[in-house]
């Protein structure tokens, strides 16, 4: 264990799928991170009392699942109070499912095979605010959420953006938290809030996934880097 893991304090992370092999794969991947403790797995038809019970800070939680609709789970998980950041787990492109979860305030899309390294890496970026989206399903969640929303609104309110909004947006759109974005422009992190409040605000009260894909979308976006951002 380095200092760097040390100094991390514990994620509490909850794992909700109907499968319950894919429960104990994800429970042994994360559980190799000395920062990380899965705190807690279901299966749909239980989600929302256990993980509510688990005080998780992390939710990985399938998309669709036979006892239970993941995405009504979602939306009330994101509706109670001191909600834990939710990312879907899927195995396909399924618009409609990813622009729903989208809008229900979804932190992220990750494939259920996504490689351990990198699952570890996203969980650390959702514990501290950030986003996640796997290139794998990125190009449908983009679709899907812009074909449902006006693409010029969203184009026109980038334009309006100052120089520094765009550079937030652009850091937004690469999955960074605020204190990543925070060290990345040598700003103080209370700076970095105000400013990425302002940009989602302007671009008509967006979360920071929706933010990132109008990102992406607008080209402000040249490389996505690995899930979750840096290390």
């Amino acid at each position: 264990m380095t200092a760097e893991d040390r100094e991390r304090p514990v994620i509490r992370v909850a794992v909700v799928d109907d499968e319950a092999l894919v429960r104990s794969g994800l429970r042994l991947i994360l559980g190799t991170a000395p920062d990380i403790e899965v705190v807690a797995e279901c299966s749909g038809a239980f989600a929302v009392d256990t993980v509510l019970g688990s005080k998780a800070d992390v939710v990985l939680l399938d998309i669709r699942m036979p006892d239970a609709d993941g995405l009504s789970v979602l939306r009330q998980l994101r509706a109670a109070p001191a909600s834990p950041a939710v990312a879907m787990l899927t195995t396909f492109d399924v618009q409609e499912y990813l622009a729903a979860a989208l809008r229900a305030g979804a932190a992220g899309f990750l494939l259920k095979d996504t490689d351990p390294e990198q699952l570890v890496r996203a969980v650390r970026t959702l514990a501290q605010g950030g986003s996640v989206l796997d290139p794998a399903v990125t190009r449908a969640v983009i679709g899907g959420y812009l074909a449902a929303e006006a693409e010029a609104t969203a184009a026109a309110a980038v334009e309006a953006l100052t120089p520094r909004e765009r550079e937030v947006l652009t850091l937004l759109g690469e999955g960074l938290a605020n204190p990543q974005i925070a060290e990345r422009m040598g700003l103080a992190p209370s700076t970095v809030k105000d400013h990425v409040r302002a940009v989602l605000g302007k671009l008509g009260g967006l979360n920071r996934v929706q933010a990132a894909i109008v990102a992406d979308r607008a080209g402000l976006v040249t490389s996505r880097p690995p899930i979750g951002g840096p290390r």
